[in-house]
C-alpha cells in the first residue's frame, strides 16, 4: 500500500526554510536514477515521470561533458523534451551555468507549452520574478508548470571550481567522476575510484562574490525543493511547497516511483537543514547590512549615487 505522504511530512520553522506543506526524505526506485544522481534522484525522478506523463513538454536543466578536453565538467543550459536524455544532466555540477536564459529557448525554438525547471535559489527567484513581468516574454508565466530549487549554501565560478579540483585536492578535472559537498568538506570522486576532500572552509576564497549577500538556503519559491542536508547517503531532502509539488509526488509515490520515509526517522535530520539555513540567513544578512553602511552596492546591483 502506497504511503500517503502527509502522514510522513513533519512541518519544520518556516522562518529557517521558507513557507512549505513538509518535510520528507525520499530517493527514487529506479537503480537507472541511482547510479548517476547526486544524492536519491528525486530532480531526475520527478522530470522522467513528469515527461512520461505529458505533464511536462521540456525540461530545463544543465548538463556538463566531463571529457571535454578544454573545460571539462563546465555545465551549460539544455531543453530537454526526451525522459530517456535526462540523466545525462543528473548530478550537480557546482559551477554558474545560466540555466534561466534556456527558458526562451524551450518557450520559442522548442515550443513547449508546459516546462519544468530546476536551478539554484538565486535562479528560482529569478523564474518567479520573470513570471511577474516577464520581459518579453507575453506567455512565459503560464508556461512554466512547475520550479525545483536545490539546497545551495554557495556556488562556484569555473575557474574556481576548477583550482579547488585541481590545486587544491591535486586532480585533473577531466579525471573526476563526481564532486559532492557534505560533513564540512568538498569531495572529489575520481574515474578509477579514487576520493579525494579537502576541509569546506579552503574552498571559501573561491566562492562567487553574489553567494555572499544571498540570504535563500532552500530556493524557497520552488514548489519543491530537494537536496541531501539533512538525509543519509543516497537519500534526499525533500521540502513540498506547494500544493502542485504535493500532488506530482503523491503520484509519483503512487506509482512506486519513490521510496519515502519520515525526516525525523533519520540522521542528521531536519535540525541540521534549519541550522545551515539560519546560519545562511544570519550571516549573508550581515554582510547585506555592513555594504549598505559604507554605501556599498550589493554584488549584481547597478550602482547609482544620487
Amino acid at each position: 500500500m502506497a504511503e500517503d505522504l502527509r502522514d510522513v511530512m513533519v512541518k519544520g520553522d518556516e522562518e529557517a526554510l521558507g513557507p512549505h506543506i513538509g518535510v520528507f526524505t525520499a530517493r527514487s526506485t529506479d537503480g537507472r536514477i541511482l547510479k548517476v544522481s547526486q544524492d536519491g534522484g528525486i530532480v531526475s525522478a520527478v522530470a522522467i515521470y513528469g515527461l512520461e506523463e505529458g505533464i511536462f513538454d521540456g525540461f530545463v536543466a544543465s548538463v556538463a561533458d566531463p571529457d571535454d578536453p578544454e573545460e571539462p565538467w563546465k555545465p551549460r543550459p539544455v531543453v530537454i523534451t526526451d525522459p530517456d536524455e535526462v540523466l545525462e544532466a543528473a548530478g550537480t555540477k557546482y559551477t554558474y551555468c545560466p540555466n534561466v536564459s534556456a527558458l526562451k529557448e524551450a518557450i520559442t525554438t522548442k515550443a513547449c507549452e508546459s516546462i519544468m525547471f530546476v536551478g539554484t535559489p538565486c535562479q528560482v527567484r529569478a523564474v518567479r520574478k520573470l513570471q511577474i513581468v516577464p520581459l518579453g516574454m507575453r506567455h512565459f508565466p503560464e508556461k512554466v508548470k512547475l520550479v525545483m530549487g536545490i539546497i545551495c549554501m554557495e556556488n562556484f565560478p569555473y575557474e574556481g571550481l576548477r583550482s579547488i579540483v585541481e590545486e587544491l585536492c591535486g586532480v585533473w578535472m577531466r579525471e573526476v567522476a563526481k564532486f559532492d559537498i557534505g560533513k564540512g568538506k568538498f569531495w572529489v570522486f575520481t574515474k578509477d575510484g579514487d576520493v579525494v576532500s579537502i576541509p569546506i572552509d579552503e574552498t571559501h576564497p573561491f566562492e562567487g562574490e553574489p553567494c555572499h549577500v544571498c540570504t535563500d538556503y532552500c530556493a524557497e519559491l520552488s514548489d519543491i525543493t530537494a537536496g541531501s542536508v539533512g538525509s543519509p547517503d543516497g537519500w534526499s531532502t525533500v521540502i513540498v511547497r506547494t500544493p502542485k509539488g504535493l500532488e506530482i509526488l503523491q503520484d509519483m509515490v503512487d506509482k512506486g516511483l519513490l521510496e519515502v520515509k519520515s525526516i525525523e526517522e533519520v540522521k542528521p535530520g531536519l535540525g541540521l537543514v534549519e541550522k545551515l539555513a539560519q546560519v545562511k540567513k544570519n550571516k549573508n544578512a550581515k554582510e547585506i547590512e555592513e555594504r549598505e553602511e559604507l554605501n556599498l552596492p550589493r554584488p549584481g546591483e547597478v550602482f547609482t549615487k544620487v
